[in-house]
Parts: C-alpha cells; structure tokens; sequence
C-alpha cells in the first residue's frame, strides 16, 4: 500500500471507513427483529404508527429527491403498492431529514403517488430504523409488525414481489 500515491491511499482507507461504518450500521434493524415503534407523519400533517401497521404486510422506503436510484426504483414501488394494496399492503415511504419538504410535496404530487408520504424532519426514523444513512433502504415488515427483510440500494421487485405474496398469504 505505501508503494500507492497519498491521494490513492487516502481515497482507499476513506472508502474502507465508510464500507466498515455501513457495515455496523447495516446490522441494527435485521430481519427477524421488531420494526422499531414508529410514528410517521405524513405530508397531509396526518399520522401513523407502526402500531397501526400491525395486521398488514408493510413497506418502509427510506428515499430523497435527490438520490437518483430512489427516483429511479420509485416507479416501480408505486406498481408493487398497486398490485397487492387491496389484499393488505401498506407502503410508507420516508423522505431523509436532508430532503427539503417542498421538494418532497412536489415530488409526490407531481407524480401522484399512492402510498403514505413521511418526512423524517429530525432524522429520528432514520436512526430508529437502524441509523439509515445509504438512501434508498427499505423494509418489509410481516403483519405481526417484525422486520423480515432489508434492502439497502434497489431491490431485486420479482424476489420482492415474491417475498410480499408469502408474507400475505400467511395468517
């Protein structure tokens, strides 16, 4: 490593920091723990809790405006939420602290979507949902309100979709 340029070597133990930080941080809120109680509130001033999840399959998007997977995968969970919201999903997507409300509001108007819109204003869902920091990072959460599954970057929507219809089925 010291045969590297100084400005090689610090690009590569800056990434090595951030992936070991990603890394602890990828290990709160696993699969199999209990969402964190929650209470989101939404772009209409309205509220939900996870408490009020409980019951149906949920999806929690952890998103901004400005990362541009999170507007890229964004189509492709409003037609996840289309396909099984009349047989008991819930999606909740949370827009970062750093996300101006406005552009927010704009952004889930302009585009009309159907699902619940949260802004995170304080950061606190982002760091009681395992301190999410990557966007986008979303959770589905079974009905009895437990994390089954993490994804951190887009998800793989037909292992998803998969995933969504056995936790449906199930009681």
């Amino acid at each position: 490593m010291n045969s590297l340029p100084i400005s090689r070597r610090r690009s590569l133990l800056s990434l090595s920091a951030l992936l070991g930080v990603a890394t602890l941080g990828l290990a709160a809120c696993a699969g199999g723990d209990q969402a964190p109680a929650s209470k989101f509130v939404l772009l209409d001033g309205s509220t939900t809790t996870t408490e009020q999840l409980k019951g149906k399959v949920t999806l929690v998007n952890f998103w901004a405006t400005t990362c541009t997977t999170c507007v890229k995968e964004m189509p492709s969970i409003v037609e996840t939420y289309k396909k099984y919201q009349g047989k008991g999903l819930e999606t909740i997507a949370v827009a970062m602290s750093y996300d101006q409300p406005a552009w927010v509001v704009n952004y889930a108007q302009s585009r009309q979507l159907p699902f619940k819109v949260a802004l995170d204003n304080t950061g606190e869902l982002a760091k009681n949902w395992g301190d999410v920091k990557l966007t986008p990072t979303t959770y589905l959460v079974d009905k009895q309100g437990r994390i089954v599954k993490r994804f951190v970057g887009e998800p793989d929507f037909p292992a998803l979709h998969a995933l969504i219809e056995d936790l449906l089925a199930k009681g």
